[in-house]
């Protein structure tokens, strides 16, 4: 990775005990995970320090597999940029970043600063949210806690910790509960806290449609999915007709504003009638989205516009009425 390139973030969530700091010891082991920069909200509940060979006394702790944890005591954001510091004067070297949140945190106000910080946005960008997710306890926890319910509604990635306990059954049971909170999340099974690095670090900039949903060419959208847990619900929202460039940002605002920090989650592929060969990137978090970005070129020959929108009391087929209305104003006022 050249000097001058972004550098991805992954954030990894997880609620108390549910084994993320397992994936992760175990992730730093490997010769694929060697420089990445960990960053911990809170060091003293990270049982790591077997790991240690060499502490600086700014804080920056060296790994034996070449990694390096930051004790984050202040915000992030000075954490990114002084890591990203000391790697342009060359004095540490990696080349992505993961951070770890504490087992009772909201991760959205993490992912807004990644979003929202200028300095952060020339340097880095959001790869992914991981989430773990305990197959022994998973259920009980999601029932009672919300923060639980939010760390797996925002996830790209959902890692169940603990199947070797739990058993194939009750493992199988939890996935089917998280595939209705969040169904454009990918799952992962995890045994004794293993999981792939591609996995968990994976390809940079391409957000994916949703698992299994199915195209519908009769149609200009496919109908919405509501899927409801303890308050939090998803809709998937597909438009095969592009969207003129400039209906899309006033599409976001308007989502935003009427939802407000209910609306957990917003990731997608917009087709943009303006430019058809580049989909856009679509990145929002609690109401606050990142800049649109354009990847090269589709991921594959689905080159639709797909977004899911997880949140708290969404109301489905409103997104695509909003969209529709927005798109034919924008063409009315170019026309």
């Amino acid at each position: 990775m050249t000097a001058g390139a972004r550098l991805p973030v992954t954030v990894l969530t997880g609620f108390l005990g549910s084994g993320k700091t397992t994936v992760l010891a175990r992730l730093i082991r490997r010769p694929e995970f060697q420089k990445t920069a960990v960053i911990m909200n809170e060091f003293g509940d990270v049982a790591l320090d077997h790991h240690l060979i060499e502490t600086s006394d700014e804080g920056l702790l060296t790994l034996s597999t070449g990694c390096l944890c930051c004790a984050a005591q202040g915000d992030l954001a000075r954490a990114i940029k002084d890591l990203m510091g000391r790697r342009r004067a060359g004095l540490i070297a990696f080349d992505r970043f993961v951070v770890e949140t504490t087992g009772i945190a909201n991760p959205g106000p993490i992912v807004q600063t990644l979003l929202l910080d200028p300095a952060l946005a020339e340097t880095t960008y959001l790869a992914h949210i991981v989430t773990t997710v305990d197959s022994l306890t998973g259920p009980e926890t999601l029932d009672a806690r919300i923060e639980a319910r939010r760390q797996a509604a925002i996830a790209d990635v959902l890692i169940l910790t603990k199947s070797d306990l739990a058993g194939a059954a009750a493992t199988a049971a939890l996935a089917g509960r998280t595939a209705a909170l969040n169904p454009s999340a990918e799952q992962i099974v995890a045994v004794m806290g293993d999981v792939a690095p591609a996995v968990f670090l994976p390809a940079p900039g391409v957000v994916g449609p949703e698992r299994g949903q199915a195209h519908d060419h009769e149609h200009d959208h496919e109908h919405s999915h509501d899927h409801d847990h303890g308050g939090i619900g998803s809709i998937s929202v597909r438009r095969l007709k592009p969207i003129r460039a400039a209906a899309l940002p006033v599409f976001l605002e308007a989502l935003a504003e009427a939802y407000g920090p209910k609306l957990l989650r917003v990731k997608g592929l917009a087709a943009i009638a303006e430019a058809p060969e580049r989909p856009a990137v679509i990145h929002g978090v609690q109401h606050v989205f990142h800049a649109i970005e354009w990847l090269d070129r589709w991921p594959d020959a689905d080159r639709t516009t797909r977004l899911t929108l997880i949140g708290e009391n969404l109301t489905p087929g409103w997104p695509e009425i909003l969209l529709d209305a927005l798109d034919e104003e924008a063409g009315a006022a170019s026309g």
